[in-house]
């Protein structure tokens, strides 16, 4: 359930969530290029929606941000099941590390709102460590199970060492950034119980 400034415990009707889902994407976008301090019209505008809309579920800036934040990391974090039902482990394990990198570009443009020292903010990082590290220890876990690659990876040093890797260059290209933790990843198959 989307957590909206007003009442996160009423539903929300069908198109009332799709247009939610608009403005938070639209919101991800813009925050990831532009940070946090975007117009609120331009995010609007982007999602299609009125910029009445923007502040009748979000009154204050802070409650944007922590909704894109939590949208960003539920959908990564969801995306590990579908990916484990849809591919083989090592490739599972895969194709998520490249939806958390972009994850992590979103994330960067939150980040100057993230440590403010703003109190709204002070649960996201447990958020982010209850819904990404089970997500990806099961990952690692069906890799590891298949031989693909070895045991014992903690799934925090990994979040950590991927999230350093995901820098893009200076113009915004994320192309070796995606080499470089393709190259990280190949280096987990190394004594792997089936290689």
């Amino acid at each position: 359930m989307l957590e909206t400034g007003k009442n996160p415990d009423r539903p929300v009707r069908a198109d009332a969530k799709r247009n939610l889902d608009l403005l938070l994407q639209a919101a991800a976008k813009i925050f990831a290029t532009s940070g946090v301090d975007a117009p609120v019209r331009e995010i609007a505008e982007k999602a299609g929606v009125g910029i009445g809309t923007v502040y009748r579920h979000f009154p204050e800036r802070s409650d944007l941000v922590i909704a894109v934040f939590r949208h960003e990391v539920d959908a990564c974090a969801d995306a590990a099941p579908v990916l484990a039902a849809s591919h083989g482990p090592g490739e599972a394990l895969s194709r998520w590390m490249e939806r958390y990198m972009d994850f992590i570009a979103t994330k960067r443009g939150l980040a100057a709102a993230l440590h403010s020292g703003d109190p709204a903010f002070d649960g996201l990082p447990a958020y982010f460590q209850e819904r990404l590290r089970p997500a990806l220890q099961n990952l690692l876990d069906a890799a590891a199970s298949a031989g693909e690659i070895r045991s014992g990876i903690e799934p925090q040093d990994l979040l950590r060492a991927v999230a350093s890797l995901s820098a893009p260059d200076a113009n915004g290209d994320t192309s070796q950034a995606r080499r470089m933790v393709a190259l990280f990843l190949d280096g987990l198959r190394y004594g792997a119980v089936g290689t």
